[in-house]
């Protein structure tokens, strides 16, 4: 079974952990459930959209979605595995890291506890059952590791006249972009251009089109065979120091790093 038909079964036991793996390239729609969602991505990368905002998932980081947070969540590599723990709320209040979505980097600790419960994939695991007590160490471990949140942030609006800007820069990020320039390009001054960004995406044109790159290096990174430096150039950086700069301001992690722990 998969996780869309699974929907339905996650909340049906209140008290209960459940478990899902799943090998999956697909599209879950706006949902929500009554359990905190742990899912850890491996070999892929994923998005979850909540509201006006998407966030991004490389490999071998895992989210934390609160109780009750309508989302939705696209997996963007049919090599991805989707390896979720759906947890009981009842004990939510005993550390702010429960209440609030959180994208974190995966220790090995961590991966190898996740991995283990793939023994129970599509089970409910209630306090019935010996094996309880190894899902409530590891929901209490997730606050002790889980220190620094991933910000990569994508805005995403109904503008029709940014989703045009947004797509012109999708499609030229590897050439040197400015506020003027693109300014020049949609009849805008540097000024109103600036401003129209602030406004319609609350955030900087640099700060977006940062963080578009970015995006766009992990997805290189992940699901081709290009080298680090031809991906650097593609996404608009001169030279190798300076995108593997800008990707550990992002990611915590060296380009480097993220091909070497992923298997494409």
């Amino acid at each position: 079974m998969g996780l869309i038909d699974s929907l339905p079964n996650i909340d049906k036991k209140s008290k209960s952990v459940f478990v899902m793996h799943e090998k999956l390239e697909k599209y879950i729609p706006f949902h929500k459930h009554s359990k905190g969602q742990l899912s850890y991505i491996e070999g892929g990368i994923a998005y979850i959209t909540i509201e006006n905002k998407t966030y991004v998932v490389p490999a071998r980081h895992y989210f934390w979605i609160p109780q009750g947070m309508e989302h939705t969540l696209r997996v963007g590599h049919h090599a991805t595995i989707l390896r979720s723990l759906y947890f009981y709320a009842s004990d939510d209040d005993s550390d702010p890291f429960y209440s609030k979505l959180g994208i974190y980097p995966a220790s090995e600790l961590l991966i190898q506890m996740i991995n283990y419960t793939e023994l129970w994939d599509g089970k409910h695991i209630t306090t019935k059952d010996c094996n309880f007590d190894f899902f409530i160490v590891l929901k209490k471990l997730l606050p002790q590791i889980s220190t620094k949140a991933l910000p990569i942030i994508l805005p995403i609006t109904d503008n029709v006249q940014m989703q045009k800007i947004i797509s012109f820069l999708e499609i030229n990020m590897n050439k040197k972009l400015t506020l003027v320039m693109v300014g020049f390009r949609f009849g805008m001054s540097e000024r109103s251009m600036s401003r129209f960004f602030q406004n319609t995406l609350h955030v900087s044109f640099l700060q977006f089109l940062k963080t578009i790159r970015m995006v766009k290096a992990i997805e290189l990174l992940l699901k081709t065979q290009k080298t680090i430096n031809e991906i650097a150039y593609e996404v608009g950086y001169g030279t190798i120091s300076s995108f593997s700069d800008a990707f550990y301001e992002f990611t915590q992690s060296r380009p480097s790093d993220l091909r070497k722990k992923t298997v494409i």
